[in-house]
Order: C-alpha cells, then structure tokens, then sequence
C-alpha cells in the first residue's frame, strides 16, 4: 500500500506532467524575446501586439461565433433528442442509441471527409455554414450522451405525479425536466464550446479559404515557428476557460 508521501508525489507527478507544459506557455507569453526559448526578461507588449493584429482577432470572432452558436444548437437539439429517447418508446430506439456511440468513437478524419464529400454532392460551397453544420454534427452525440446519462437518474413517480395534477407535456418539459437538466446541460454547453474551439480535423476539411478559425489559423502560424503572441493567445484562452470552470462550479455548488 502506498504512503501519505508517495500518493502526495503521485499526485503531484499527474498534475505537473498535466499542467506544466501549460504553466511554460504563459510563462514564455511574457518573455521579451521573438523565438528564443530562453529567458529575456519581463514584458507584457506581446499582449499588445495580440490586441494590435487584426487578422487574428478576426479569426478569434470567427471561432467563437460559430463554437456558440454551434453549442447552443446542439445543446437544444440533444436534449430534445435525450428526452424522446428516455421517455417514449419507438422501433429503432436501440439503433440509433448504438449510432450515438458510433459517432463519438469515429475518428474525426473519417467525418470530415464524408461530411466534404456530402457537402461537394450537394454543391454546397465550403464556408460558414458548412463549418457550422459540421460543429453541431459532431457535438450532438456529446449532449445527447451527457443528458441521459443525467436522466437515468430521474425518479419516474415525478412524471406520475405531474400527470395527476393535470401537468401537460409541454409543462412537464419546461417545469420540470428542464430545471432538473440544467447542470446536465450547462456541462453539455461547456463540454461542445470546447470541443469546438479545439477542432481542427473535421474543421480542416469543411472550413474552406473563405472562413477561417482560430485552431487552424494557429496550426498553421505554428508550422512556420511559435511567435509569442499566440503564447500570449492561449494564455487568455487558458484564463478564460478557468473562469468558465469556476463559475460552473459555483453554480453546481449552489444548486447541491
């Protein structure tokens, strides 16, 4: 059996093989050198220079358009999707359940080339919507998993009850299901945000030149070298998805 002082290790290897190489990223979004990996001092102009470059917060805007809105459209649809699924009754059920976990088992290189081949069947030209259309395509499974996995646990001698008191569907679902949801479905939110801000595969083929996001706007500035304005980039992007936790945590805490 492990020791006090060999779990307190062990934890502590976890977490620094985890965050350290995060913890040297932000470090180095202060060093006042272009592509040096040592030490030159402190500065904050590289932060300035991100605030400066037009093509980069352009393609910032880009990204988080469509990660919010592609994650508030999975959200709804995923949860209408998990509550038909746990609550009624239909041939194919069992189908479309193993579907799901298809989906979020297949590897992204594989969706995005059939979502191109699709999108190059109907002559659609690559852009915004095809981007966004393919973001919600590959968040949906995520919310619909995250949600039943939530609703397994619902006592049905709710439902029971709010049909006695002459409860509609539609009243249950909003009065209700929904209130019960809702850490289910601020998670869920949270979880397609991520996945789509973090997406290049899939974004790589359905993006086209006539839209571009952050992720391959960095993958290919990262080709040619780090320059330390995208240090100082995820660095803001570290900080603000700390904040995101945090206040996720809040609120649970509050609704426990």
């Amino acid at each position: 059996m492990m020791n006090r002082a060999s779990k307190t290790v062990y934890i502590m290897m976890i977490y620094g093989f985890l965050y350290l190489p995060i913890l040297v990223l932000c470090i180095y979004s202060f060093n006042n050198a272009s592509y040096s990996s040592l030490w030159h001092g402190f500065t904050m102009k590289w932060y300035a220079v991100l605030l400066q470059d037009n093509d980069l917060l352009r393609v910032v805007i880009h990204s988080l358009t469509i990660s919010t809105i592609a994650a508030t459209t999975a959200v709804i649809l995923g949860t209408l999707a998990a509550v038909a699924l746990y609550r009624y009754h239909f041939k194919g059920k069992q189908i479309f359940l193993g579907s799901i976990f298809v989906l979020i088992i297949l590897p992204d290189i594989v969706m995005g080339i059939a979502l191109l081949i699709l999108y190059h069947a109907l002559h659609i030209p690559l852009g915004f919507w095809t981007l966004l259309i393919a973001h919600i395509t590959f968040c949906l499974p995520f919310v619909i998993i995250t949600v039943l996995a939530r609703m397994s646990d619902f006592d049905e001698n709710i439902f029971e009850a709010a049909r006695d008191l002459g409860a509609s569907e539609a009243i249950m679902f909003l009065r209700i299901i929904v209130p019960m949801l809702l850490p289910a479905i601020i998670a869920s939110w949270l979880l397609s945000f991520t996945l789509s801000m973090d997406d290049v595969i899939i974004s790589f083929f359905v993006s086209g030149p006539s839209y571009q996001i952050l992720p391959l706007y960095i993958y290919s500035l990262v080709r040619l070298g780090i320059k330390p304005e995208i240090n100082a980039l995820c660095t803001i992007m570290f900080a603000v998805t700390l904040v995101l936790v945090t206040c996720s945590q809040i609120l649970f805490k509050k609704k426990l």
